[in-house]
């Protein structure tokens, strides 16, 4: 067990990928400060997964820190299939681009698509290409054809993205068959969350359990937001509360919603995933100039901290770690913004919560009043399953929140929590590794630590009695 005191509010979920596929840029991200890795299943092949599996276990391991691994589904995405030699095909303002289910590219101006899309358009309909970067109009439908008008120039690569936000008829299933083996495939890995994607309604976070829990699987689900449907005022609550998690794909809703609408909606979510205690991700595009560039822009850099400032639990790095040119440059950046933001302005929750547990939020919340009354240094929670640490992380105390997991799967979960340093510990061994961690110089000179317990008092013959308590390490004073 390495201590290292500080500990940021706002943890940094990055993609593997190409750019960071060695043990040495595991290690390095990892040291830099990353809290969990994303698998895009978009992308990658099994071999690869089991090999970041084991680099991402062993040096968390042995640097004392657990990191979480999330299984991201890639959903009903529609996207360009594979183009000719996996060229770059240019395209220039006014040009006109087809679009074709399933064909073998030329090299031509007709293009490959992995869905039909004949039955789903109308001339006159928007199609963007690329994640946004070009922008079409539909100029007719010839058969199975969609043929379109570039407004823009721009290019296309193999396997990018197609988005319809005009698009007709009903959504795709929302697991497809892709899924679906991705899902089996993952079911006895080592997976922390698994994140669904393009969710629609909260059914579709209700029938990704339900299949989870019929295979004898309890793993928490990410609700990634990024369709018009699932913003939707009318949709969006009952998704945060059938989740246990959402992330606000910024990507694929600014193009499906309107690049206006995104500011709004992140800030929507982030205020409900602290109202229903649950984990809030910012993620696409946080720094994405550093794909190329081995400095952020200043937008990029604000863009972070306010993310940090409403109090997101998470900001997730796409390209920047998975095919960027500067992955360790970009993580080292991101810790810099995110420490700046959270020492220099104070942080208050955008939802003050009723709780749902009204007994487990009044402990939660009378140690995190304890601990700004006293200026702790830290909140040690001991903890089954998480929820008693996710709901004192939910008051966003000034103060890190130091959690005691009785398992190694609930320590890496909640090291993507708020402000929350996370330990493997049998219960009852909470004040054992405070001790620890106080020896090791993890607390500075005032070295008060707020102590809440959820295991039943030992002094009280009933049932789940749980304690506040007040401590003080290096005095010889106990309350």
């Amino acid at each position: 067990m390495q201590p290292n005191r500080i500990v940021k509010h706002t943890k940094i979920l990055a993609t593997i990928g190409p750019a960071t596929d060695s043990p040495e840029k595991i290690a390095a991200l990892i040291d830099l400060g990353i809290n969990g890795c994303r698998m895009n299943f978009s992308h990658g092949t099994e071999e690869e997964r089991m090999s970041q599996f084991k680099w991402i276990r062993e040096y968390s391991a042995k640097v004392g820190r657990h990191v979480a691994i999330l299984q991201d589904l890639q959903g009903p995405k529609i996207r360009i299939g594979q183009l000719k030699d996996d060229m770059r095909y240019e395209i220039k303002t006014n040009d006109e681009i087809g679009l074709t289910y399933d064909i073998e590219h030329d090299g031509g101006n007709n293009l490959p698509s992995q869905y039909d899309l004949s039955d789903k358009c109308e001339v006159g309909d928007t199609i963007y290409l690329f994640d946004g970067k070009i922008k079409t109009i539909v100029k007719r439908i010839e058969g199975k054809t969609v043929w379109a008008q570039a407004q823009n120039d721009g290019y296309v690569i193999s396997r990018k993205a197609i988005n319809l936000p005009d698009m007709r008829g009903s959504h795709k299933d929302i697991l497809t068959e892709k899924d679906l083996a991705d899902i089996e495939w993952g079911l006895d890995k080592d997976f922390d969350y698994i994140a669904l994607s393009f969710v629609h309604h909260a059914d579709d976070v209700k029938m990704l359990r339900e299949l989870l829990k019929s295979k004898g699987v309890d793993r928490p689900i990410i609700s990634k937001l990024e369709t018009k449907s699932g913003a939707d005022p009318a949709n969006l609550e009952d998704i945060v509360k059938a989740s246990d998690g959402v992330m606000v794909a910024r990507g694929d809703l600014a193009v499906e919603a309107g690049a206006e609408v995104v500011p709004i909606i992140e800030r929507q979510i982030i205020a409900l995933c602290q109202k229903h205690c649950k984990i809030s991700i910012v993620a696409t595009q946080m720094m994405a100039s550093m794909v190329d560039n081995p400095e952020p822009t200043r937008a990029e850099v604000s863009d972070v901290a306010t993310a940090a400032i409403e109090g997101a639990d998470v900001v997730m790095l796409s390209e920047e770690t998975a095919m960027g040119k500067y992955p360790v440059e970009t993580v080292e950046a991101m810790t810099k913004t995110l420490l700046y933001a959270q020492n220099s302005m104070p942080i208050n929750p955008l939802y003050i919560r009723e709780g749902s547990d009204k007994r487990r939020d009044a402990l939660a919340e009378s140690a995190v009043m304890m601990a700004d009354r006293i200026n702790a240094d830290a909140i040690v929670v001991e903890t089954r399953t998480g929820k008693m640490a996710r709901n004192i992380a939910i008051h966003r105390p000034n103060c890190p929140i130091i959690a005691v997991a009785s398992s190694d799967r609930v320590a890496n979960q909640l090291s993507l929590v708020y402000n929350t340093r996370s330990f493997y510990g049998e219960t009852g061994t909470c004040h054992k590794i405070t001790q620890s961690l106080y020896d090791k110089g993890f607390f500075e000179d005032s070295k008060k630590v707020a102590v809440v317990r959820v295991n039943r008092a030992p002094e009280s013959p009933l049932k789940g009695a749980n304690t506040v308590q007040l401590r003080y390490y290096g005095e010889d004073f106990q309350l």
